[in-house]
């Protein structure tokens, strides 16, 4: 597919997401997903639909948006030695069926390599490429529809003002789908058609197997596509059709730049959708969401804000500028930033304040809980209402193994003190300033531990003395 560069969405300008047409049908939906395909054009030893837009891979969108549609059952086409590809259609989809094309011989080959999957199955059929990660619910619930309308074959288009490279929709006047034919195959004029082919067809299950069985001649490419069924299908006197979807759901990811403006796309649906549903992003355009973001109401979000996998934002939560966040949950009314950083299984309780340069890590902290600055908080558990102070450290690791470190509910941490775990710090317990506690501190208790102070007086002014000295002699 050609080079595209899609543009960013215009917040002050833009309509709230349009709902799917008409409720999901009931029939069974076999979708079937093509991603044999290596995407030389990567220039990657990964295959092109391992590579990842806000933090999933371009084939876990296409399965996900499968599973979204109603997909009862999910078939996988990969290639040989994709053994990657397999592992992560079994990570984003557990149930679906993998299957294996052993000879690059074309789309409607591909579909052919999962005809177990087709021969027990009774319902409609979706054809998706594993590149188009964009692609949503609701078009797929458009496409479907058109079959309910009566159509044997429906196909998903989009109008592009860079056609280069796409299969074109050829119509008659009237508007009905005549062909789909590659740019390989396309002459001068159908090369002008603007309406392109995403790659996205729905059929219903009776006639697509003698559609595939039809399909006998070989392209401009060497192969067999599953585009002919289209004339194949006009030839035996069945309906088709095709159904536009917005641009941006229909183009394929091939190189990194295309990856790159999928993403900016994405990132201008979460965001919109956070606000929508009752956040407040100060500079959305600063502010990266993961595919699995949750995000509650009446959150603030300041700039520079970047959530990876597996982060939940509660209700009333507000995030100052310039934080990390992976796998870590952040419960109501928590106040965090700016400069903060949580890693998996940081769980943030009611009303913690975190401060800057904090980082916590597989780590609690109950109610109220407040580290305002400057603190490494990794394996432990702090206790409601604890204050830990600046320069506190949780010594997790000795080298081989991480340990935990237990404070309390209540209790004082003062400022630069390490706590090497294992270590249990009780309810309501004082630790003075720059201690090392290496020993359990009983509840109520004081902890200290420090080396004497020794004081000289004079000391100081005698030794700049002496020092000038030697600099003047040359001997300092």
């Amino acid at each position: 597919m050609t080079r595209t560069v899609w543009t960013s969405i215009d917040f002050g300008r833009l309509p709230a997401p349009a709902p799917a047409d008409r409720p999901m049908t009931t029939t069974p939906l076999l979708t079937i997903v093509l991603a044999a395909g290596k995407g030389t054009r990567m220039k990657s030893a990964l295959p092109k639909v391992m590579h990842r837009l806000a933090g999933l891979s371009i084939l876990g969108h296409v399965l996900k948006a499968a599973q979204a549609a109603g997909s009862n059952e999910i078939a996988v086409v990969i290639g040989p030695d994709m053994d990657v590809v397999r592992a992560e259609v079994e990570q984003c989809a557990p149930r679906a069926k993998v299957f294996v094309q052993h000879e690059p011989l074309g789309t409607a080959h591909a579909v052919l390599s999962a005809r177990p999957a087709l021969a027990a199955h009774d319902g409609d059929v979706l054809v998706l490429v594993a590149d188009i990660p964009l692609l949503t619910p609701a078009s797929i619930a458009r496409l479907r529809a058109a079959l309910e309308a009566g159509n044997h074959v429906a196909v998903l288009g989009f109008e592009t003002s860079d056609p280069d490279g796409y299969g074109r929709l050829v119509t008659d006047a009237s508007g009905a789908l005549l062909a789909i034919r590659e740019h390989e195959d396309a002459s001068a004029e159908e090369r002008a058609i603007s309406f392109c082919n995403s790659g996205v067809l729905a059929f219903r299950h009776t006639d697509l197997l003698p559609l595939l069985d039809r399909i006998g001649g070989i392209n401009a490419q060497g192969e067999y596509y599953l585009t002919d069924a289209i004339e194949v299908a006009r030839k035996e006197g069945l309906k088709v059709a095709a159904v536009a979807c917005p641009e941006e759901e229909g183009v394929g990811i091939n190189s990194r730049d295309q990856l790159a403006a999928a993403e900016r796309i994405y990132q201008d649906r979460r965001r919109l959708a956070a606000m929508l549903e009752g956040a407040t992003l100060i500079a959305p355009e600063t502010v990266w969401f993961s595919h699995d973001t949750r995000i509650g109401r009446d959150v603030i979000i300041e700039p520079n804000v970047f959530f990876g996998p597996g982060v939940v934002v509660e209700d009333g939560v507000v995030i100052r500028a310039n934080c990390h966040f992976t796998g870590a949950r952040i419960r109501a009314g928590a106040e965090v930033g700016p400069f903060a950083r949580f890693r998996p299984g940081a769980d943030i309780g009611p009303g913690v304040h975190i401060g800057n340069f904090v980082e916590v890590k597989n780590s609690t902290l109950e109610e109220g809980a407040k580290a305002n600055h400057l603190a490494y908080i990794g394996d432990g558990r702090v206790g409601a209402r604890t204050n830990i102070g600046a320069g506190t450290i949780l010594c997790n690791y000795d080298g081989f193994n991480k340990h935990r470190t237990d404070i309390g509910a209540g209790a004082f941490i003062g400022s630069n003190t390490s706590l090497v775990a294992p270590v249990k710090v009780g309810d309501g317990a004082y630790i003075g300033s720059g201690s090392v506690i290496t020993k359990d501190v009983p509840a109520d208790a004081l902890a200290l531990e420090r080396t004497e102070q020794h004081v000289r007086p004079g000391w100081a002014a005698k030794f700049r003395a002496l020092m000038s000295r030697h600099k003047a002699r040359g001997t300092g």
